[in-house]
């Protein structure tokens, strides 16, 4: 007797972006990817996938997405580690929606031009956010959408009209898919947080910090490694042998760990394969 299996629907994620021009080969931190929509907005999903993105509650990223205004990071510690989320919109809905993130730096930048010019602090944000952007960049967003030619682009795309929004990202998201270098010299692709955490069996404040600071995590006998290269960040697991191979390596070379694992990566002949992969691809 055989069983039916019923088929199990994945929830689709929300189509956010038609047009997506990257230029996170630029110098930080202006190495951003401008993700633009053409169609209608799905706030509902939009506010999801920024929110899981940026660390930002839903309900205060809706209300941004609606109204405009900028999220401070809270202090951790006393100390503040991260800076803001700006949407900007323009009042008469001659320039698309714009969301992006500031760094601490710029974050201190921007308290300065908006006391010193009596801007509010998304304007200001968005100001000092410009002046890092590749300079090809800064001449398509003073061209109407983004200078595309609607004649020439994909019907699906141009039947929507105007940009109605751009996201300014730099982000491990469920719509960047990011891949990591397994032991036996698999590629495996992940999306958001969550994914990645329940590949490797950790949790996602780990996968979190790991992603966004960089470094190691042991996991088991084996290790997670993460370098962060121009703002983006490299992922692959070492088993066992090769982690042990790389302790050795950083002890009698006096080396970082990070460095260790890559020698011995790179004369590991199964993790080449993977790595020669990734190049071949990009790294996305």
């Amino acid at each position: 007797m055989f069983k039916i299996k019923k088929k199990i629907e994945k929830p689709k994620l929300p189509v956010l972006y038609n047009v997506i021009e990257d230029y996170s080969e630029a110098d930080a931190p202006g190495n951003v990817t401008a993700c633009a929509m053409t169609l209608p907005e799905d706030l509902p999903g939009h506010a999801k996938i920024l929110s899981e993105s940026y660390g930002v509650p839903v309900a205060t990223m809706t209300e941004l997405l609606g109204q405009g205004g900028v999220y401070v990071y809270p202090a951790e510690g006393g100390l503040l580690t991260r800076g803001l989320f700006a949407c900007v919109i323009d009042s008469t809905g001659a320039l698309p929606k714009r969301t992006f993130v500031l760094d601490l730096m710029q974050f201190a930048e921007t308290e300065h031009l908006a006391r010193a010019r009596s801007l509010s602090m998304a304007e200001a944000a968005y100001e000092i956010f410009h002046r890092t952007l590749p300079d090809e960049l800064k001449e398509k967003l003073e061209q109407k959408n983004l200078g595309l030619d609607y004649r020439m682009i994909d019907r699906a795309v141009a039947k929507g009209g105007d940009i109605k929004y751009i996201d300014f990202r730099k982000d491990w998201s469920p719509h960047f898919k990011r891949l990591c270098i397994m032991p036996d010299g698999r590629l495996v692709e992940t999306g958001g947080l969550e994914e990645f955490a329940q590949l490797h069996a950790i949790t996602v404040a780990q996968a979190k910090q790991l992603i966004e600071e960089g470094g190691t995590l042991e996991v088991g006998a084996e290790v997670l490694a993460c370098q962060i290269v121009n703002g983006q960040s490299s992922v692959a697991r070492f088993g066992a042998k090769n982690y042990l191979k790389a302790k050795d390596l950083a002890a009698s070379k006096g080396i970082h760990i990070l460095d260790a694992l890559s020698e011995v990566a790179y004369n590991d002949p199964v993790m080449m394969r993977g790595l020669v992969r990734k190049e071949l691809s990009g790294g996305r």
